[in-house]
């Protein structure tokens, strides 16, 4: 498998999207107080939690070849962002500046090796190489559950 390409059609109305990926459906809106329906996660969110689900899946991947012991693991992520920046000035950035991704990880293996996978993740996740890539300081807390 070399040259990938991934493509989604989406439709908006007001501050709601419908994306349609393949055979799925994602909502993306914002809340009341932003002007939107609350009728799915906002922009951010569902950017973050695409993180969580890049690193997951290339986790997944990476047991499989270090015959890691991976039963599962748990994600909370939180990103942090100056609103002035999409709200139009021009001197702040209008993305995160800093994410922070808790994981932990379901295993029987050792602090050494939970290390070794969480780097090679890492460096293989193309969401979480993106926000690099976009200076995003990227902090990794993953721990043993």
């Amino acid at each position: 498998m070399a040259k990938m390409n991934e493509k989604i059609t989406a439709i908006s109305k007001g501050m709601y999207t419908e994306g349609k990926s393949h055979e799925h459906t994602v909502v993306i809106d914002e809340p009341a107080s932003m002007g939107g329906t609350n009728e799915g996660a906002n922009p951010l969110a569902t950017l973050l939690v695409s993180l969580a689900g890049c690193e997951n899946a290339i986790a997944n991947f990476v047991a499989k070849e270090m015959e890691f012991d991976l039963q599962g693991i748990d994600f909370e992520v939180q990103g942090e962002l100056d609103s002035r920046g999409m709200m139009g000035d021009e001197e702040v950035r209008p993305y995160f500046q800093k994410i922070t991704v808790h994981a932990s990880v379901h295993t029987s293996e050792s602090e050494e090796r939970l290390k070794e996978l969480q780097e090679k993740v890492d460096k293989r996740c193309p969401v979480y190489t993106t926000m690099v890539a976009a200076d995003v300081e990227m902090v990794p807390k993953w721990i043993k559950a």
